[in-house]
């Protein structure tokens, strides 16, 4: 590939931007890719081939969609800008297989269009360089939605990637890193220097690869249940369990009853949210959920 006529050059990304007197809106949180081995990483980690589908949220100038474009079969983006759509009409003219909605990935009925676009049963997989002011409601909504995608990988903002793909006992596991592996296989596949973007994030980026799983990984009674029994341990990182449990449901239960139902899951008191697997949460949440 002749990568002097890729999208994602500075030279390049600069006649565009000047040719449409495209500035940057910072409430959007724009930062557009200007390499081109760091989207073809991208796209490698993402697992796409000729055979997938691809929805990409936030094309920007179309970097990132060119590259799904010559290894996918169909690219359905969404770009919630409209100052974009003229752009993205001239830089994607080359590609019959991108479809680009001008609509707010969060608001959109994703499913229809999905299934409207998308062939039956073909596989799809969600790409994007996220803003990163919106990453975690962005894939929670993903996630939450229940949709037919197979992965989702994601360029977002390094220290929430590392949160989401933690591990129990380390200083980044919490909610968020247990919301997200309910339903997904979580992995930090590449760090990602400032110096590939336009204009340069204040933060350091990474690539997380989210592999959905056919079943949450754990079994609970309640699932909103559950996720609030995790908050609840982690609304104060340093309190022990006990503590914090104790507060969460001082209206409801005393002590002695919260006391009771860690010993019944089997889950020292003095132990602290950090500490426990998915499965020390979901025998704790259906115990807690049994005593209604």
């Amino acid at each position: 590939m002749n990568q002097d006529k890729a999208i994602a050059t500075p030279k390049r990304t600069r006649e565009i931007l000047e040719k449409y007197g495209f500035y940057f809106k910072k409430s959007l949180g724009q930062n557009f890719i200007i390499d081109v081995n760091t989207l073809e990483n991208i796209v490698y980690n993402a697992g796409v081939d000729n055979q997938a589908g691809v929805i990409e949220i936030g094309p920007g100038i179309g970097a990132l969609t060119e590259q799904l474009a010559k290894k996918a079969d169909k690219v359905l983006a969404f770009e919630i800008d409209q100052r974009l759509l003229p752009i993205l009409d001239q830089t994607l003219q080359p590609y019959d297989n991108i479809r680009v909605v001008n609509q707010d990935i969060l608001k959109a009925d994703v499913p229809r269009i999905m299934e409207e676009y998308f062939d039956q049963g073909q596989p799809v997989h969600v790409v994007a360089n996220l803003p990163y002011y919106i990453t975690t409601p962005i894939l929670m909504n993903l996630l939450m939605a229940h949709l037919p995608i197979d992965s989702i990988t994601v360029m977002i903002q390094k220290e929430v990637a590392d949160r989401m793909a933690a591990e129990p006992n380390t200083k980044s596991y919490g909610s968020l890193s247990i919301a997200v592996q309910y339903y997904t296989e979580a992995k930090v596949v590449m760090d990602v220097p400032k110096t590939v973007f336009m204009p340069q994030p204040n933060v350091g980026s990474a690539v997380l690869h989210l592999a959905m799983r056919q079943q949450p990984a754990v079994q609970v009674d309640n699932e909103t249940f559950y996720f609030e029994i995790v908050r609840a341990s982690f609304v104060q990182r340093r309190k022990t369990i006990m503590n914090n449990l104790s507060r969460h449901f001082k209206d409801r239960l005393d002590k002695d009853a919260v006391r009771a139902a860690l010993e019944q899951a089997d889950i020292e008191m003095q132990r602290r949210g950090e500490s426990l697997t998915m499965e020390e949460f979901a025998r704790l949440a259906n115990v807690f959920n049994a005593l209604g």
